[in-house]
């Protein structure tokens, strides 16, 4: 019974197939392959992984290991202590990365969560909490699912380390930092964060991995970076879907 039962799925499987063929994420495109991303786009997306800057995962031309630092964080280290992230957001990644934060379509989050873990597992590997970038009430009720809260829930399915969604709360309503410049989303997220009470002695003394879909300017990670620190965090890793690496992909 049960092999009939598999034998039925299988097929339904493979007729849904054939009805509905895969749209890969990237292009948008049908494809005759079983994945959620065709082959020829899978070849040209950019990861990033560990090999980056360790505190901004910015690319370098060579990897020194745990001393491997751009010349921005040598001369001013962020908030945070270390920071991975699995893609480069180009012109390739844009797509999946935009599908899941404005459309919230969820079929590539085991996917994207699968490609964060081997970018980080070296700071998951000694991480107590998994916490998202969160979203004001506001703008959570209208949107309806918060796309960093997604990510950090897979993150914790493949990494086995414990997500807390609501650890940190956006205290006021910020504009999106979509369009704006560097200064001003530095500015539109300064004071926007906080540990809520009941959390902070979870965060006291804790290893943090802070989770967001893109990486940008760093303004909306370092303030949350410090709000966590404020409530004693004792290191925070930063990990991301993407991250920005060329000034002309700001805008997302």
């Amino acid at each position: 019974m049960h092999r009939a039962q598999q034998r039925a799925k299988g097929g339904l499987r493979a007729a849904a197939h054939f009805v509905w063929p895969s749209r890969s994420l990237v292009s948008g495109r049908h494809h005759g392959g079983d994945g959620l991303i065709a082959p020829e786009d899978f070849a040209q997306l950019t990861f990033l992984g560990a090999s980056g800057c360790r505190q901004c995962a910015l690319p370098v031309e060579t990897d020194l290991g745990e001393a491997n630092l751009c010349g921005q964080c040598a001369a001013k280290p962020p908030r945070w202590d270390a920071a991975r992230a699995a893609l480069a957001y180009d012109d390739v990644s844009r797509k999946l990365v935009l599908d899941l934060k404005h459309a919230g379509r969820r079929d590539g989050l085991g996917t994207f969560a699968s490609w964060m873990n081997l970018a980080a597992h070296d700071v998951l590997a000694d991480a107590d909490r998994i916490v998202p970038v969160p979203l004001h009430y506001r703008r959570l009720v209208h949107r309806g699912f918060n796309q960093s809260g997604w990510l950090a829930q897979g993150l914790s399915r493949r990494s086995g380390v414990p997500a807390r969604v609501d650890t940190l709360v956006r205290r006021k309503p910020t504009p999106t930092q979509g369009g704006l410049s560097a200064r001003e989303r530095w500015r539109n997220v300064r004071a926007a964060f906080a540990v809520r009470p009941e959390r902070r002695a979870e965060v006291d003394g804790a290893r943090i991995i802070l989770v967001d879909d893109v990486f940008t300017t760093g303004a909306t990670l370092s303030a949350c970076s410090l709000a966590l620190k404020r409530a004693g965090a004792a290191h925070i890793a930063v990990v991301v879907l993407a991250r920005v690496v060329r000034p002309s992909d700001v805008t997302i």
